[in-house]
């Protein structure tokens, strides 16, 4: 059965020939250990360029506590944003790295049910068959029970969302860390459905509202423990760190696996496709700010990141070196020239979607029921996901690597399903 927004992305083994028809090479390939060294890199400099725009955001939050205002309240929004540039680029590493998919649901889980946490509207509901914490309200109750225990949430801090709050009951739902805590309560509820418009949050919540110092509080540790949660993702991929560690056993397929399953299963199925067959702008990544298009984006950007071995930093400074492309391109050429004019495809039917939003068309309003031209756009870059992951099946059976699992999605391969 499948359970609307949730996560259900299921492992599909790949069932390919890992026989392939000789090809001549053109050059001599670099070393694996080489790519893996150059890919670690790239991990590296891509977390660090999210721990430093997570602190940006940090010190803008500390700004609009202290000082409540139009002004502080947009200048957080502004860099909440700004974090999501580079954080989204590290997405490519996620599957194919289990240190990393293990603690991805602390800074990224996504959807939340928003009740959780604070005030939501009366069209929300009061209750919830799945989640007894619905609406639970953290921020106006200071104690709330989970699983038939009281708890104590009278002082709001990074401990009490880490080890209390997130995935509460066992639902995967109660989000309570991340980014998407943190957006909400930023924005608030998006309540124009796939009307124009982003949640609305008034600075009063920080000031004149009811519960604006627990509201603060909880901002204020949830934005600290973004930032200490990817201060440990940095130490995972220095040169004694556990995620560089770990390459030399997982090999090339730790990129193949994170490339596929980020472009197949995740973003082409559970990010895209099931909000535009549900039509429904619950199903968008960052339904609040309505920044969906961006994220989308800068993802199938990090996957073109990792197979050409290049990333390009915050300040403009670029990280370069052997990558899965040589390693393809000394085996077959022209599998690693379609391999990368698929990429680029992918990345200018997703430019043609961002510029759309940007314009003014958010993406909730691309996926909406009626809007045929949205969703042609939208099944576009799905579509272009989709065809370089057929490409990417093609590397995996010339290298004949046994071992990379492409997470699947039913919005693609079973879409009945998503209507039971």
């Amino acid at each position: 059965m499948y359970s609307f927004g949730k996560r259900t992305l299921r492992g599909l083994a790949l069932t390919l020939a890992l026989s392939v028809a000789p090809v001549a090479a053109y050059a001599q390939a670099p070393s694996d250990a080489d790519v893996l060294a150059n890919y670690a890199n790239i991990a590296l400099a891509g977390y660090e360029d999210s721990l430093t725009t997570a602190r940006a955001l940090d010190a803008a939050i500390d700004a609009l506590i202290a000082t409540p205002s139009e002004e502080t309240l947009n200048a957080a929004r502004a860099a909440w944003k700004a974090a999501r540039l580079p954080y989204q680029q590290t997405e490519a590493f996620r599957f194919g790295n289990p240190i990393v998919d293990e603690w991805e649901g602390r800074v990224n889980a996504w959807p939340l049910d928003e009740g959780l946490i604070d005030y939501v509207d009366a069209g929300y509901g009061t209750e919830s068959d799945s989640n007894a914490l619905y609406v639970a309200n953290v921020i106006a109750n200071p104690k709330i029970t989970i699983d038939g225990t009281e708890v104590d949430a009278t002082d709001i801090t990074p401990e009490l969302l880490q080890n209390e709050l997130q995935e509460a009951a066992g639902v995967e739902s109660n989000v309570a860390t991340g980014y998407h805590a943190i957006e909400f309560l930023l924005w608030g509820q998006d309540l124009n459905g796939t009307g124009p418009g982003a949640g609305n949050r008034p600075f009063t919540d920080y000031s004149t509202a009811d519960h604006a110092d627990r509201r603060a509080a909880y901002l204020k540790a949830a934005s600290s423990l973004l930032v200490s949660d990817l201060e440990e993702m940095v130490a995972n991929w220095t040169e004694t760190g556990a995620a560089r560690a770990a390459l030399p056993e997982l090999g090339l397929s730790a990129i193949l696996t994170g490339m596929g399953s980020l472009s197949f299963g995740e973003l082409a199925g559970e990010r895209m496709k099931l909000g535009l067959l549900l039509h429904d702008p619950e199903e968008e990544h960052d339904c609040f700010s309505d920044n969906t298009h961006v994220s989308h984006l800068q993802d199938a950007q990090g996957i073109e990141n990792v197979y050409l071995g290049k990333y390009t930093r915050v300040d403009g400074s670029v990280v370069e070196g052997p990558s899965l492309s040589d390693v393809i391109a000394a085996k077959d050429a022209a599998l690693d020239t379609e391999i990368k004019g698929l990429l680029a495809d992918t990345l200018t039917k997703m430019h043609i979607m961002a510029d759309r939003a940007e314009a003014g068309e958010a993406y909730d309003q691309q996926i909406g029921e009626g809007n045929d031209e949205g969703n042609a756009v939208v099944q576009a870059a799905i579509d272009g996901l989709i065809a370089q992951t057929r490409g990417i099946e093609r590397a995996v059976a010339l290298l004949q690597l046994a071992d990379v699992t492409i997470e699947d999605s039913d919005s693609l391969s079973n879409p009945d399903a998503v209507f039971e």
